[in-house]
């Protein structure tokens, strides 16, 4: 099932049922990813804030590069899971002569108002790709770890391979969210920890919260060459001497607080059975873990 304004002619509506939500907790979940396994994250307008200031953090974090390998003309680009469509939206206008892809399984969260040059598409990345082999210079997949089934990584990044272009490119970001401390004073004790540990438990089996420990040898297996695997401390306060770094804990602060109630209220109540009551005071505890700039807390990324 895909959808699309236009340049791909083999598509069609999108089916309401994936329009269909159920509320949680007071947050809505796109029915068909619940039922399915497909994500555990809400699609509503307080997630699509949350993306929009997790993409301001990146631009501070990539020191402004939308797109990181050493692409020379980029006219066609994938982008693979593209929630509220902000890289999305920005690599358009910042490309206008390119042809921007976006393929997710919610639309929820897309902008009413989109560049010409983007074509938003419904469909889910766990099943194999339908698009020709040699289509795209540029493949983008971010933060799309959640979505993705343990079993499916390494034919994703097949799939991804497949449709690259000789030449083209992939970037791929992902976090670990087992939190570490900078200083090491953080135990598996405190609160953010515990949360760390219980998401983890949460999602594992059918989704692969490991898998950004692994992406150097994902490519590696997929057949991919000339990669370059890099691990950066994402600060969750602004805790760092380092002016720029302390910059983007700063800016990082309040996504990671949403991001923490976001990611929990779902599989923590659902597949591990707490109450809400127990995810809200675990969630808020780990929030002032995060925002302590004595434990200086990090994720992965």
């Amino acid at each position: 099932m895909r959808q699309t304004r236009e340049p791909h002619d083999d598509t069609t509506a999108v089916d309401p049922v994936y329009w269909e939500t159920v509320t949680i907790h007071d947050r809505d979940f796109q029915k068909f990813s619940i039922d399915n396994s497909v994500h555990f994250v809400p699609v509503d307008e307080a997630k699509a804030d949350r993306l929009e200031i997790q993409h301001r953090v990146f631009e501070i974090v990539f020191d402004g590069r939308l797109i990181f390998p050493p692409v020379t003309d980029v006219r066609r680009i994938l982008d693979l899971g593209y929630g509220a469509a902000s890289w999305a939206i920005d690599v358009s206008e910042s490309y206008p002569d390119s042809t921007v892809t976006g393929v997710d399984i919610s639309p929820h969260m897309k902008p009413f108002d989109t560049p010409e040059n983007f074509f938003p598409e419904l469909d889910d990345i766990n099943k194999p790709f339908t698009f020709q082999p040699n289509t795209f210079d540029l493949v983008q997949s971010r933060m799309v770890g959640g979505g993705i089934n343990a079993s499916r990584w390494p034919s994703y990044l097949r799939d991804i391979k497949k449709v690259l272009k000789p030449g083209g490119w992939v970037q791929m970001i992902e976090c670990y969210y087992m939190c570490q401390s900078d200083n090491g004073s953080i135990t598996d004790s405190h609160p953010l920890r515990r949360w760390s540990s219980k998401y983890i438990q949460s999602i594992e089996g059918i989704k692969d919260p490991r898998a950004p420990l692994r992406l150097q040898t994902l490519f590696t297996a997929a057949g991919l060459d000339e990669i370059e695997y890099k691990m950066i401390p994402l600060s969750l306060c602004g805790w760092s001497n380092d002016p720029r770094q302390r910059r983007i804990g700063n800016a990082n602060r309040d996504n990671i607080h949403q991001a923490l109630n976001s990611l929990a209220i779902f599989p923590f109540t659902r597949r591990l059975g707490m109450t809400i009551g127990d995810v809200n005071a675990l969630v808020a505890s780990a929030c002032v873990d995060a925002a302590n700039p004595d434990l200086k807390a990090y994720f992965p990324l």
